[in-house]
């Protein structure tokens, strides 16, 4: 296993919450935020202090494997994921039907289908930016462009920035791939299900969202007006969490 984790809180239940692609560690609490019992906050590979992946790692089957590893280990009943995190759950509501009561899953990028060309077009340039021998000035130019007007975040753009030029191969590598092979397989998943998807984020087509919820049989969606809901509605999205895994 590569990935390391953070225990907050006790008691039951315990949540897993598994942070998306390029994830700052504050980005990767969100989630967790307001949340009863314990919360145990993954660090995937080449993130914050977690050593970097070794090559040919990133893959949802590899990935998917970490964050089983470390929700057998904790004790994990429910799941939060956002994006990569997402995807590592569904490939295990796909591949484990009954291993967890509860998931909610932020901001899915894809399925079982190829990604649609907007999403992939952002991969691509996003990932020619961390590869750009510019001193950072491209990165900082794509990333800047995901803030919407008017919202401060203070020093997220270096933090973000400094995360992802950690993670070339993985930006080359996963927009090729989808989380499950067949969506139908999801329909055997016993746990209740909150997808949260954005109307304007291109890197997390509401596409997807719709997708994914509606491949579970038991599963409720919500979609956010924001290209960027993980720093437009944190209220209302911790109200959304909170209420759910209540």
């Amino acid at each position: 296993m590569h990935a390391r984790w953070r225990v907050l809180g006790n008691g039951t239940p315990v949540t897993l919450v598994v942070h998306g692609l390029g994830a700052t560690e504050g980005e990767a609490r969100i989630p967790a935020s307001g949340l009863r019992g314990t919360r145990v906050v993954m660090t995937l590979p080449g993130h914050g202090s977690a050593p970097d992946a070794p090559v040919g790692y990133w893959n949802y089957g590899s990935v998917a494997a970490d964050v089983l590893a470390v929700a057998d280990e904790v004790g994990a009943t429910q799941a939060v994921g956002v994006s990569l995190g997402a995807g590592a759950l569904t490939r295990i509501a796909a591949e484990l039907p009954d291993r967890f009561e509860h998931l909610a899953l932020l901001l899915p990028a894809a399925l079982d289908r190829p990604r649609e060309p907007v999403a992939a077009w952002a991969y691509e340039r996003l990932a020619a930016a961390v590869a750009a021998d510019d001193g950072g000035a491209s990165l900082h130019e794509v990333l800047a462009a995901e803030i919407p007007p008017g919202v401060e975040v203070g020093d997220h753009l270096e933090q973000r920035a400094r995360a992802l030029s950690r993670l070339s191969e993985a930006l080359r590598d996963l927009p090729e791939q989808v989380p499950v092979r067949d969506a139908a397989a999801l329909s055997d998943a016993v746990a209740d299900v909150l997808v949260i998807g954005a109307t304007d984020d291109p890197m997390h087509p509401a596409s997807a969202a719709k997708a994914t919820a509606a491949a579970f049989r038991s599963a409720r969606l919500e979609l956010l007006e924001s290209q960027a809901p993980m720093l437009t509605h944190r209220k209302q999205l911790r109200d959304l969490l909170t209420n759910f895994l209540r």
